[in-house]
């Protein structure tokens, strides 16, 4: 049993939680709490730490895979967890890899989301768990939008971080000239959009551009994009949080489609 906050594994479990690069460095992520843990497919779970009065509930036990479980103490598991009322077990999982080529080809009329500058591991996550539920085929996010695997994403996903596919691009630009090529429309939720989100025919390839939390899209993406949409604004509100404008988004899509 480890019980020293000092133990080099939770010195690692630590910086695991802490910072994307050690992260990206080690090809792992952490998740927290029964849910995550039991929809983690089995053969990417590195490794598992429960504290000790977890451990010793017998319903508990049976939840384990013991090869790779460590046993913590409570004040140790505390110190390690990356939330305020530790529910007692994390595990260290593989991260996943997914290719632009595999989300475009997923289906015959792709449904996506294209995110540029997401800075919110909360609307990220929100957005990649409504995502699963309209049927989106993938989420390709630019560069500099927030790490998927930042601990605030992965718990607001839900799950959904483990059958969502997605992929960071350092060139948009490649992307989009991919997309045309593939018949894929890409639509952008932009104040000067002429039409209704809801007055366009997505029952072929669709991509919705989602644009920063605070600045919305950028001009140079949304002016690449194949359609301005707008979604109708009462009283005196300009925009939507951009998971809440994601989400309308996509469920029409599932709306038209009837899937």
């Amino acid at each position: 049993m480890i019980t020293s906050t000092s133990n080099q594994q939770i010195k690692n479990l630590l910086q695991l939680q802490k910072k994307g690069k050690v992260r990206k460095e080690q090809d792992v992520f952490v998740v927290e709490g029964v849910k995550m843990y039991q929809e983690a497919p089995g053969e990417r779970i590195v490794k598992t730490y429960v504290s000790k009065t977890f451990y010793e509930k017998p319903e508990n036990k049976k939840l384990l895979a013991g090869d790779r479980l460590e046993v913590v103490e409570d004040r140790v598991f505390d110190a390690a967890s990356d939330t305020k009322t530790p529910q007692g077990i994390l595990s260290i999982v593989k991260q996943s890899h997914y290719n632009l080529g595999e989300i475009l080809t997923s289906s015959a009329t792709p449904h996506l989301l294209i995110l540029e500058n997401l800075q919110d591991p909360g609307n990220l996550g929100t957005i990649m768990r409504t995502a699963e539920g309209a049927g989106v085929n993938g989420i390709i996010m630019t560069s500099d939008t927030v790490d998927i695997y930042n601990p605030k994403t992965i718990r607001s996903t839900m799950g959904s971080l483990y059958r969502v596919p997605f992929f960071y691009t350092g060139n948009i630009e490649e992307v989009l000239k991919e997309l045309r090529e593939k018949s894929i429309k890409t639509y952008a939720a932009h104040l000067k959009g002429a039409r209704s989100y809801y007055e366009e025919d997505y029952s072929a390839g669709t991509a919705f551009l989602i644009g920063n939390e605070g600045n919305g899209l950028s001009e140079g993406l949304s002016a690449r994009s194949d359609c301005y949409i707008k979604i109708p604004m009462s009283g005196q509100v300009e925009s939507l949080n951009a998971a809440i404008a994601a989400s309308i988004l996509m469920y029409e899509v599932k709306r038209q489609r009837r899937i």
